[in-house]
């Protein structure tokens, strides 16, 4: 029985002594994958960043010339409409003229 404990534990041994030598070279290769999938990671995410913030500037920048195209519109429509105040106010006044003009006559 001794004799089989012995070589129970002589296998446990060559087992470990074999498993410690191949698991650095796993090790290795898993650390070298995972530290490349760790930069493809952040160059994707730095990629998206970028690609967000050209998108963010394109519509403050959008949202920036649809206000100056709407302030140039109001501005437009309050002179027309001043405009239109004035010459209904001189036609009015004309009118007037015209109404006591002939009135006296």
């Amino acid at each position: 029985m001794s004799k089989i404990i012995a070589t129970l534990i002589a296998g446990l041994f060559a087992t470990s002594v074999f498993a410690a030598q191949t698991a650095p070279a796993t090790t290795s290769a898993d650390a070298k994958a995972t530290k490349e999938m760790t930069k493809a990671d952040a160059k994707e995410t730095k990629a998206a960043v970028k690609a967000d913030a050209k998108l963010e500037k394109k519509t403050a920048e959008a949202n920036a010339d649809v206000a100056v195209a709407k302030a140039d519109a109001d501005k437009t429509k309050a002179k027309a409409h001043k405009k239109s105040v004035k010459a209904k106010a001189d036609a009015k006044a004309d009118a007037t003229k015209e109404h006591v003009d002939a009135a006296a006559k």
